[in-house]
């Protein structure tokens, strides 16, 4: 139980600004569904270590609302698999871009689309206070060019890319 409560404080004092709310101009969510392969982040402590982390977006037409399993393995390609599913609701149905996004109640996250490839082949992530950044990608080959590009964009629009650590990916 101290453990939830002290996740929930976390969560709750890291989104409770509001700085960056730029976002993409429209996200069609029907291309952003299916597989993204993180390949940078500056992302929470869950995730320090993680290898192969894998997000899985599918719609939920029942709920109306986004389906999220999030994945990798702890601390080496061989480590123990975790899982945290998510689920998101749009809260900017204009652009599709401005998500709230809970890992499991009472916690909620805004998810801002910050930056997209117009193919759907790369997105970045962020959040209101800049805490947070995920750059990530349809495939996880040859990452660099990807990461460097997202990375010079996302640092154009005024978001900080400070502090970003690559993710290692292995799945052959």
């Amino acid at each position: 139980m101290k453990l939830f409560t002290l996740i929930s404080f976390l969560f709750l004092v890291s989104c409770s600004s509001t700085t960056y709310n730029k976002t993409v101009d429209y996200v069609d969510i029907n291309r952003f569904m299916g597989k993204w392969y993180v390949l940078s982040a500056r992302a929470t402590f869950l995730e320090e270590g993680a290898h192969n982390s894998l997000e899985i977006y599918k719609w939920n037409k029942e709920k109306q609302r986004i389906d999220i399993d999030f994945s990798f393995n702890e601390d080496s390609f061989e480590g123990e698999l975790k899982e945290i599913p998510q689920k998101a609701w749009i809260i900017n149905k204009e652009t599709n871009a401005h998500w709230e996004v809970s890992p499991f109640w009472p916690l909620y996250f805004d998810y801002l689309v910050i930056a997209m490839d117009p193919d759907y082949q790369w997105v970045a992530i962020g959040v209101p206070d800049e805490k947070y950044l995920w750059i990530m990608a349809r495939d996880w080959r040859n990452p660099e060019p990807i990461i460097k590009k997202v990375t010079r964009e996302v640092s154009e629009l005024g978001y900080s890319v400070k502090d970003l650590v690559d993710v290692n990916h292995k799945w052959d």
